[in-house]
C-alpha cells in the first residue's frame, strides 16, 4: 500500500469579490475653499494691518501741554469745503488763556455739554448707553454720547465721517488726551477750538461775533445763549432766538443754577 498521498484534484471553487473604490472628494468643492481661504488671507490682512497702523500712529497730544495749535482738523475741512465750493474761507480765531473767559461761559459750557466734565475720566457711559440705545432704534450712527474731551479730540484730529474706525479713533485720543492734559487745560483748548458760527472758532471771537465784546465781559445770559450753540453752531445765532434756541438757552440758565462743580482755572483737575 502506498502510503504517499495523493495529490487532490477535486475541483475548487473559487468566490471571486469585487472592489469598490471610495468615490473621489469633490476636488471642484476643495479648490473653491482654498480659493476662499486665500483671498481672506490677501485682502483681510492689509486690511487689517492698515487698521492696526491707523489705530496705533495717533497723534503726540503731549505737545499740547506746552503749545497751543495752530490749526484743526474741523478749520482744515472747513477751509476745503469753501474752496470747493468757491468761496472765501474766512476765519475768526483769537487764542485766549482760561482766565480770560467768563466764568458764566465755563460754568454754561460744561452744564450745557458735559455736566460731569470734572468727575469723569473722558467717557460718560450712562450717555453713552443713551446714545447707543438710540442708534441701535435709528439703525445708524446718529448720536455719539460725546464729552468734552471726545469733541474736542475730533476737532483738534478727525475728519467729521461717522463710522466705528474713526470711533475708535477718537476714543484712543479722547483717554491719551485725558492721562496728558489737566481738566483746565482740556477745557482752555476746547473753548478755543470750538466752532461757534461760520468761520468762527473760539470764545473770543465768538464773544466779538455775536456781542461786540471780549469773553472775559460776557453776561450769564450771553454765555447761555453761546453754549445753546454748540450742537448746531453752523445752524443757530443767539441774535435769531428760535425756538429751540430759547429753549434751550432756558434749560442752561436753570442747570447753571444747580451747577455746584467748582472750577479751577489753574488746578490739576
Amino acid at each position: 500500500m502506498d502510503s504517499r498521498q495523493k495529490p487532490d484534484h477535486s475541483p475548487t471553487f473559487l468566490r471571486h469579490y469585487t472592489y469598490d473604490p471610495p468615490p473621489p472628494k469633490s476636488t471642484g468643492r476643495r479648490t473653491a475653499t482654498r480659493v476662499l481661504l486665500w483671498s481672506t488671507a490677501l485682502i483681510g490682512l492689509p486690511l487689517g494691518l492698515l487698521a492696526m497702523s491707523w489705530l496705533i500712529m495717533l497723534p503726540d497730544v503731549d505737545v499740547l501741554a506746552r503749545a497751543n495749535p495752530l490749526s484743526t482738523a474741523l478749520m482744515d475741512h472747513r477751509q476745503t469745503q469753501a474752496k470747493e465750493q468757491g468761496r472765501a474761507a474766512l476765519r475768526q480765531w483769537v487764542w485766549v488763556p482760561l482766565s480770560r473767559i467768563a466764568p458764566h461761559l465755563r460754568h454754561a459750557v460744561v452744564a450745557a455739554e458735559d455736566a460731569s466734565f470734572f468727575t469723569h475720566e473722558g467717557f460718560d457711559w450712562e450717555g453713552i448707553k443713551e446714545a447707543a440705545k438710540y442708534n441701535l432704534e435709528a439703525g445708524e450712527l446718529k448720536r455719539g454720547g460725546s464729552t468734552i474731551t471726545q469733541q474736542l479730540a475730533k476737532n483738534l484730529y478727525l475728519s467729521s465721517e461717522r463710522s466705528l474706525f474713526r470711533k475708535a479713533r477718537e476714543a484712543l485720543i479722547t483717554r491719551s488726551l485725558e492721562q496728558h492734559l489737566t481738566k483746565s487745560r482740556i477745557l482752555e483748548l476746547y473753548l478755543n477750538v470750538a466752532e461757534w458760527g461760520k468761520g468762527v472758532y473760539g470764545a473770543e471771537a465768538a464773544a466779538r461775533h455775536h456781542f461786540g465784546k471780549s469773553a472775559d465781559d460776557l453776561t450769564v445770559d450771553e454765555a447761555a445763549w453761546l453754549a445753546a450753540m454748540l450742537p448746531s453752531p453752523r445752524r443757530y445765532d443767539p441774535l435769531r432766538k428760535t425756538t429751540f434756541l430759547t429753549r434751550r438757552h432756558e434749560r442752561i440758565l436753570k442747570w447753571i443754577d444747580r451747577q455746584s462743580t467748582p472750577f479751577a482755572p489753574n488746578g490739576h483737575e
